[in-house]
């Protein structure tokens, strides 16, 4: 199960973030997400957990507790969304591109 971990702490370190869901069993990957621009962690990240039972209880138990000074939100992840929209853009006429009316 994929669960979604969010109000990390920018000091957070995957190695914690694993210590701490290892403690309801196995944990087959960690990523904290970061921001690119400034190559640090965004506050959140994801945990891939094999075993559904024990992922489900990480979640409940780690859900809204304290991890490095912040109170963590811990569900389980969605899947992305289609986004072949392309960033907002409204086919419709935003910002004068792609805008089908005469005058």
């Amino acid at each position: 199960m994929n669960i979604f971990v969010a109000k990390l702490s920018y000091d957070t370190k995957e190695d914690t973030l694993r210590a701490a869901f290892e403690e309801f069993g196995e944990v087959s990957s960690v990523k904290i997400i970061m921001d690119k621009f400034e190559g640090r962690s965004k506050g959140f990240g994801f945990v891939e957990m094999p075993n559904d039972d024990e992922a489900m209880e990480a979640i409940n138990e780690l859900n809204d507790s304290e991890l490095d000074g912040r109170y963590i939100v811990v569900k389980k992840a969605r899947p992305r969304e289609d986004n072949r929209g392309g960033g907002g853009y409204n086919r419709r006429g935003g910002g004068g591109w792609g805008n089908d009316r005469r005058y």
